[in-house]
């Protein structure tokens, strides 16, 4: 398609130009004329076609190329319209996770910034524990795929061309266990993840973190996180200063903390969540519904630092509605913080996500909140990906855009524009956790994807909790919705590979230990050597393509750093079953006269409570799916 711009575009065509491949167009005399001006009302999009030219007329840098994707979208027929939109939130945009092993490349993020630029988005927030290099800090993201100064500075580049604001969120307070594992920086250590804070050793890193996360970004916004530091004080810090009050300990160290930022002339914000624990009688708990902010703390608290509402659970409005006027309490400006759910899966949990950010975006509209992030975390160790989550993104950008919810129609129109991939082929993805046995829209979390994976077919751990669903079953359907959904000629298809590969094992898998265990109870040696010799074998061939997908898409994403992790988690299923083969067989040829393992009793697995009853539950980590024995064995955790 052959287009003619007409108006200022100064400050536009470097972006135009990113984006002309993506969109299919080129700039040439005698094609379609597009007539750009920019209005004075800075949250007006109005975009258009009539008989002799199209228009877009912006109040924003931003909301320009928004307009540029809607004008290709919408004049394809040739027929004439205008649509008119008005920003709903100042900022708005995501939060990518940089710190949990999967540091996406330079490359990678660019065309992760021409799908937001199509979207509209206006901002991305880069989440950096320790993945930015401090000069002087050598174990500082050490083998972790930091980031260097020049490589954020072009990322920031890239996003500015879009009118995209880029900035860092960092740790200045707990949340450091990967920097402060190591023995060199023991100095900066009060536990195993938390900062000595009041010493001058301290402070003066913290200052070195805010320079060097910052220094690369025109932004002078920065997050300072602080969140779930409820180690604080506890460790080292307690032996040399005997016991202080967690919030006097906290406050004082965020003076500190936002005096590095005002000398440098930055706008910080923090998480919300320590100030809610800290005025609950329930410490550990975030939701506390009869938590009130004393006047005493929330006098004590620096106005001049954002107050981060995470909220990645609720679903009803009056849910939002209250903990918002808890947080106003605290005198802060309220910046809101939701999630699209790619956290501990290999999928994306829709059914939650779409729901809970449906209601909690239209309440920030209602509460005046102007300011939004969609977080996506990567917690134990990034087997999913921020790109398999851009349906959940696009709904932000919708909604940003539309002073109510929606609608469905739209929203699907719109993604597949902007990425290529229909709505429902993204929603299919909810369905590796969306299985039998899980709540409704997946509300508790449920991620079987990943524990069925991993968990040993001679151990059973989580076999008790879901016999009798019929997983495998489920695995089989889901399998054969992905691949007749999937489109190879799209450019993000390459993203369902793992998600269908992924099926092709837990349809084997998932229920094979089950089997097992009946067998051997019941003496049935010709079940058990068929599973030794066939199912088996099979289900390790499986978990082998499954490994070559998911390396090849890690490594088109990602850094190296961290893949060794996957690998690893690979390599042990296959091993286990390989030694589940060489104990079944040992055992029906009278090599042994009992699997030790299978004389075992299956029991709920009830480590927390999503698991209390039969069903499928929610697991955090790798190490208590694999296996109930000890992986590691921390002495002294401070």
């Amino acid at each position: 398609m052959k287009l003619c711009f007409e108006g200022d575009l100064t400050t536009l065509t470097p972006g135009i130009q990113a984006l002309s491949h993506d969109l299919g167009f080129f700039e040439a005399d005698g094609g379609l004329t597009v007539k750009v001006k920019q209005s004075t009302n800075a949250e007006e999009l109005v975009v258009g076609l009539n008989q002799s030219h199209a228009y877009i007329h912006y109040g924003q840098k931003h909301q320009f190329f928004r307009g540029l994707g809607l004008l290709l979208q919408h004049s394809s027929s040739g027929e004439p319209f205008e649509l008119q939109e008005k920003q709903q939130f100042d900022t708005i945009g995501p939060m990518f996770d940089l710190s949990r092993n999967a540091v996406l490349t330079v490359d990678s993020f660019k065309f992760m910034l021409n799908k937001m630029a199509l979207m509209g988005l206006n901002t991305v927030m880069l989440y950096m524990e320790d993945t930015y290099a401090i000069e002087g800090e050598p174990y500082f993201g050490y083998m972790r795929g930091r980031y260097t100064h020049a490589e954020l500075k072009e990322i920031d580049d890239y996003a500015d061309q879009f009118g995209i604001e880029a900035f860092p969120s960092i740790q200045t307070l707990a949340h450091l266990e990967e920097f402060l594992k190591w023995q060199p920086v023991s100095n900066y250590k009060d536990t195993k993840g938390a900062l000595l804070v009041g010493k001058d050793l301290t402070d003066l890193l913290v200052e070195k973190m805010i320079e060097a996360s910052s220094a690369p970004f025109r932004s002078r916004k920065i997050h300072i996180g602080m969140d779930e530091a409820e180690e604080l004080g506890r460790g080292k810090y307690l032996d040399y200063n005997g016991y202080r009050s967690r919030f006097d300990i906290m406050t004082e160290h965020l003076e500190k903390v936002l005096d590095c930022a005002r000398g440098r002339g930055l706008k910080p914000m923090m998480w919300s969540d320590m100030f809610l624990k800290l005025a609950s009688e329930n410490s550990s708990e975030y939701y506390d519904k009869d938590t009130q902010i004393p006047e005493e703390m929330a006098r004590k608290i620096p106005q001049d630092v954002d107050m981060v509402y995470w909220d990645y659970v609720h679903t009803e409005k009056e849910e939002y509605e209250d903990l918002i006027a808890k947080h106003r309490k605290l005198g802060n400006n309220l910046v809101f913080a939701g999630a699209v759910w790619i956290f501990n899966t290999f999928g994306v949990n829709y059914g939650l996500s779409l729901n809970a950010s449906d209601t909690a975006l239209q309440v920030c509209k209602q509460e005046g909140i102007r300011e939004v992030y969609a977080t996506m975390w990567g917690d134990d160790g990034n087997e999913s990906n921020p790109f398999i989550a851009l349906l959940g993104l696009q709904l932000y950008a919708e909604h940003a855009y539309s002073e109510e919810k929606p609608d469905q129609d739209h929203l699907a129109a719109r993604v597949k524009f902007c990425t290529g991939i229909d709505a429902d082929t993204f929603q299919q993805l909810k369905n590796l956790d969306e299985t039998p046995g899980a709540e409704p829209n997946n509300q508790k979390q449920s991620n079987p994807s990943k524990f069925l994976l991993y968990q040993d077919v001679l151990l059973g751990l989580f076999d008790k909790q879901i016999e009798g669903l019929d997983m495998a079953e489920h695995y089989v359907q889901v399998e054969q919705d992905i691949r007749s959904r999937r489109n190879k000629d799209a450019e993000l298809d390459y993203l369902f590979e793992v998600p269908e590969k992924l099926c092709g094992v837990l349809k084997r898998k998932s229920e094979i230990g089950i089997e097992l265990k009946r067998a051997y109870d019941t003496n049935d040696n010709e079940t058990l050597r068929h599973i030794a010799t066939e199912a088996l074998p099979a289900i390790s061939e499986a978990v082998r393509e499954l490994r070559i997908a998911h390396r090849s898409q890690w490594l088109r994403m990602f850094k190296p750093f961290g893949w060794e992790v996957i690998d690893i988690r690979y390599g042990g299923v296959v091993n286990r079953l390989d030694t589940a083969t060489y104990r079944i067989l040992d055992y029906v040829e009278g090599k042994i006269n009992r699997i030790e393992e299978l004389e075992q009793e299956r029991l709920l697995y009830s480590t927390t409570n999503r698991f209390t009853n039969k069903g499928a539950g929610w697991c955090s980590y790798y190490y208590r799916m694999a296996s109930p024995n000890v992986f590691f064995h921390i002495i002294n955790p401070f």
